[in-house]
C-alpha cells in the first residue's frame, strides 16, 4: 500500500516538523500573495486604465491565476532550500535517515511529497480567498490550483538539488533575489509577457513558471486549449529533470 512505502517515513518527519513551524511560513506562502491580489488586483486595477483591465479582462481576474502559480513557485523554493540544507548540514536528519534502510530516492520522494502537500494547502487556500474576492470563479479555479501545485514541483526539485550541493546557506539569498524574484515579476504574473522585450520573453518561456502561469490563467478565464498541453509537458519535463538532478546530487554528497 502507498502509506507503507519507505518514503512516507520521510514525509511523516517533515509533516511533524511543519506542525511546529507553519506559522513562520504562513506570510510568504499565503498572506503575501493575498495582499498582492487585494492591493494590486482590486485597488490598482481599478485605477489604471479606467478599470478596463487587460484584454477586456478585469485586472483582478487576470492577476489572480498568475499569483496562484507564482506563490506556488516561491513556496516550493522556500520549502526545499533551508530545510534540505539543514537536514544535511545542521541537524543531520538526512544522515540519520540514510543510516537506516531508507535510500536517497526515498529521501527525495518524501521531501518532494511534503512540498506538494504544502502547495496543495496554500494553493487551495489562495484559490478560496481569490474566489471570495471574485477574482477566481467556477471549476477553473480548482483546476488552476492543481496546475499551480504542479508548477511548483520542478522548482522544489531544482532547489533540492542546489541545497544538496552547496556548502553554505549564503547561496540561498542570491537565489531568492536574482532567480526567484525576477521570475515572479517577469513571467507573466502581473502583465502579459508580450509587453516585455523579445529576449526577455524567450528567457521567460525557458522556465517552468511562465508555462504554469499561462495554463492557470487559461483555465481560470475559460480559454484553455491544446496549447496548454504543450505548456504542461514543458512543466513535466522540467520536473523530471529536476528530480533526476536532486537524486544525483544527494547520492553524490551522502552516499560513499
Amino acid at each position: 500500500m502507498l502509506l507503507r512505502r519507505p518514503w512516507t517515513r520521510v514525509l511523516g518527519y517533515w509533516l511533524a516538523t511543519y506542525r511546529r513551524t507553519w506559522v513562520a511560513s504562513a506570510f510568504t506562502d499565503f498572506l503575501a500573495p493575498v495582499l498582492f491580489l487585494a492591493g494590486l488586483g482590486l485597488g490598482l486595477g481599478r485605477a489604471v486604465g479606467g478599470g478596463a483591465g487587460v484584454d477586456g479582462v478585469p485586472y483582478a481576474a487576470f492577476l489572480a491565476p498568475g499569483l496562484l502559480a507564482g506563490q506556488a513557485m516561491q513556496a516550493a523554493i522556500f520549502a526545499a532550500t533551508f530545510p534540505v540544507f539543514g537536514a544535511i548540514k545542521w541537524n543531520k536528519a538526512y544522515h540519520a535517515m540514510l543510516a537506516t534502510p531508507l535510500t536517497p530516492g526515498d529521501v527525495v520522494a518524501g521531501h518532494l511529497a511534503f512540498v506538494v502537500a504544502r502547495l496543495v494547502t496554500t494553493s487551495a487556500a489562495f484559490a478560496l480567498v481569490a474566489s471570495a474576492l471574485g477574482a477566481l470563479t467556477g471549476v477553473g479555479a480548482v483546476l488552476a490550483a492543481g496546475v499551480a501545485v504542479a508548477t511548483g514541483v520542478p522548482f522544489a526539485a531544482f532547489a533540492f538539488a542546489l541545497s544538496a550541493r552547496v556548502e553554505s546557506d549564503q547561496a540561498f539569498p542570491l537565489v531568492f533575489r536574482f532567480v526567484m524574484l525576477p521570475l515572479f515579476l517577469f513571467s507573466g504574473t502581473f502583465f502579459p509577457l508580450e509587453q516585455l522585450p523579445a529576449p526577455l520573453v524567450l528567457v521567460a518561456w525557458a522556465t517552468p513558471l511562465a508555462h504554469g502561469v499561462a495554463v492557470c490563467r487559461h483555465l481560470a478565464l475559460g480559454t484553455a486549449g491544446p496549447v496548454d498541453l504543450v505548456h504542461l509537458a514543458v512543466v513535466a519535463g522540467f520536473a523530471v529533470a529536476g528530480v533526476a538532478l536532486a537524486l544525483r546530487q544527494l547520492r553524490t554528497r551522502m552516499v560513499v
